[in-house]
């Protein structure tokens, strides 16, 4: 686990991130990562001094299972709030099965992991609203219908990209595209998160990006509007 910001914490599970944020009311996590990784979030709370009481809300990017894999079982034990964007919802309550994806291998890795379904307390429906303060949610469709990136004000802003994007190298590139339901849009979602402001940005694949990290995104975006 690194310290990316004053109070905002990396934490990587395996091939993905979940990311803690310390605020005046608790801790809040972006993402709960695989499943059955829930004790290792409550080591990570431990390394930085805080119980698992303390996490007062969960904000989701999207419905996939290794962003989702331990929501239902942190929301009982914390009594944490969960945030998820509309359009997610059904799959992560278990209205209905999320769809298939296109990749045999990524076909197989979510009939071995599963995420066990919970109830949303709040629905993002408004673009730009701040479902939490300080946190701005912006609805990033493309990797998924209701994907919602949260941008943090703080330290010159903070951006979750959850898999709108992801980091390599100091670089921003592309999230993994073989899980993505709309390739167009997701474009369009990375030019869009290109026109805001923030320093530092955090993904769900990859490493963080800090110092003027919308420059790397509009480096991005244009060979995207190029294409």
């Amino acid at each position: 686990m690194r310290e990316v910001v004053d109070g905002v914490f990396e934490l990587g599970l395996g091939f993905v991130n979940v990311h803690l944020v310390v605020t005046d009311d608790g801790v809040v996590l972006i993402d709960t990562g695989l499943p059955r990784r829930a004790a290792r979030i409550e080591k990570a709370l431990r390394e930085i001094r805080r119980p698992l009481g303390e996490v007062r809300s969960i904000l989701l990017t999207h419905h996939h299972f290794d962003h989702t894999g331990n929501v239902a079982d942190l929301r009982t034990r914390s009594g944490a709030r969960v945030f998820a964007h509309a359009a997610d919802a059904p799959v992560i309550t278990g209205a209905i099965r999320p769809p298939a994806p296109k990749k045999l291998l990524a076909r197989m890795a979510r009939r071995m992991m599963h995420a066990e379904p919970t109830k949303i307390d709040q629905l993002i429906t408004v673009d730009e609203s701040e479902p939490i303060p300080g946190f701005t949610a912006l609805h990033t469709p493309g990797h998924t219908r209701g994907h919602v990136a949260f941008l943090l004000d703080r330290a010159g802003g903070v951006l979750f990209a959850g898999d709108a994007a992801a980091g390599r190298k100091g670089e921003v590139t592309s999230a993994p595209r073989a899980a993505a339901a709309d390739l167009t849009e997701m474009d369009r979602s990375v030019v869009k998160l290109a026109s805001y402001e923030f320093e530092h940005a955090v993904f769900g694949h990859g490493a963080a990006v800090s110092g003027r990290a919308v420059d790397r995104f509009r480096k991005y975006a244009a060979t995207l509007q190029g294409a």
